[in-house]
């Protein structure tokens, strides 16, 4: 089989066919953002980086039997300016008709937000093809719901249950706290939002669309208290839900937050209001949120402090958990870049721009027989997490 993937970010769409067992002859890239190909390149070295899609011509290409793609989405997302095809990035999505005219593929793949229904139907009627709506939420700890138009009969995938408890790294987090012998956190929300390319500037409530049918918001249980600015950034949930959609801009407290408690031999140290948590070492099985009472602890350049509000503390979750958030195998994106090791901020970026990587296998194990084994798809759709 010989691919074509444009806009093709970190590779997301090769990360799903190795996971199906795919035989791939050819894997063309057309990608722009550095940080990304090298990724790409580094775990895969044998695809071939064409650069602007704009300058990728059909002739220069053997047989192409699949394209995919994911083009730009800020003109068409709901979170966006609302800018439509007038917006240059999602002209982009012309370039993905003008290719497909030309390459004639067997299979053609498109990914794109979830958007106004009229824009929607420009895109169907290049494509010829009504869009299968799923949400991550389904097969990862995300919510992310997207649109995905192809000529491949495609059903949802089945639900596998996946909170964010299961996906992060420590242990000691949070689940259901107390406070005054009540609970805080409630046990009938479950899911978080989609990963975003703007998460930097925090997360909207998106409790009108996200869940798997409507019925189930977000897990926003409290906010920080030592973070300045919007509300929308300073959103801790809970571990027994589901994440906010990961966006490509992060840093600046954007990233999404999580309810922690301190790594003590017993697991956790009771903080109350007005409390010092120290979260410097998130990771740490020993330093990990030590409690101060009363008086702030000794200030280092490293200190990562939070004042408790409610008996709470949170931290943020790393680029490891934001992979596996969308499916993505342990430290895919930590690989060397320019003699030190890739930054969490363009980690972030790039995930947050991707492909959940399972919801792509999915769809692609709907292909007839071509060149793997025809019980591939009830293996695959029978899977359990694998990192």
């Amino acid at each position: 089989m010989n691919v074509l993937s444009i806009f093709d970010g970190m590779s997301g769409a090769q990360l799903a066919l190795n996971k199906l067992g795919v035989e791939v002859n050819k894997y063309y890239a057309s990608e722009i953002d550095k940080f990304a190909i090298a990724v790409t390149q580094h775990n895969f070295p044998s695809t071939i980086q064409l650069g602007d899609v704009t300058k990728v011509k059909a002739g220069d290409l053997e047989k192409i039997d699949l394209l995919i793609g994911g083009s730009p989405c800020q003109g068409f997302s709901k979170a966006g300016q609302g800018l439509n095809f007038g917006d240059e990035r999602s002209k982009l999505f012309f370039e993905f008709v003008r290719l497909l005219k030309e390459l004639k593929p067997k299979y053609f793949l498109l990914e794109n937000v979830f958007m106004k229904k009229e824009w929607q139907d420009v895109i169907t009627s290049f494509l010829g093809v009504e869009p299968i709506l799923i949400n991550s939420a389904l097969v990862s700890a995300q919510h992310r719901k997207r649109l995905y138009w192809t000529n491949l009969e495609v059903t949802q995938p089945q639900d596998k249950g996946i909170l964010i408890k299961d996906i992060i790294e420590t242990e000691g987090i949070c689940s259901v706290l107390k406070n005054k012998g009540k609970e805080v956190v409630k046990e009938n929300v479950e899911k978080s939002h989609t990963l975003l390319s703007r998460d930097y500037k925090g997360f909207p409530n998106f409790s009108g669309m996200v869940g798997v049918q409507d019925t189930k918001k977000c897990n926003h249980v409290v906010n920080a208290t030592d973070i300045r600015g919007f509300d929308s950034i300073k959103r801790v949930y809970s571990v027994e839900g589901k994440c906010p959609t990961l966006t490509t801009c992060q840093g600046g407290h954007r990233e999404p937050k999580i309810l922690v408690k301190e790594a003590t031999k017993k697991g956790f140290s009771e903080a109350v209001s007005g409390d010092i948590v120290d979260l410097s070492f998130p990771n740490s099985k020993t330093r990990r949120g030590r409690v101060s009472k009363g008086k702030c602890q000794t200030l280092l350049t490293s200190n990562v402090l939070n004042l408790v509000q409610e008996d709470l503390s949170y931290r943020k979750l790393t680029p490891l958990e934001c992979e596996r958030l969308q499916t993505v195998p342990d430290n895919y994106t930590l690989v060397p870049w320019q003699k030190r090791m890739m930054s969490n901020t363009q980690r972030y970026k790039m995930l947050g721009n991707g492909f959940t990587v399972d919801v792509i296998a999915h769809i692609l194990s709907f292909i007839p027989q071509y060149q793997w084994s025809p019980l591939v798809h009830k293996q695959f759709t029978n899977s359990s997490l694998d990192f």
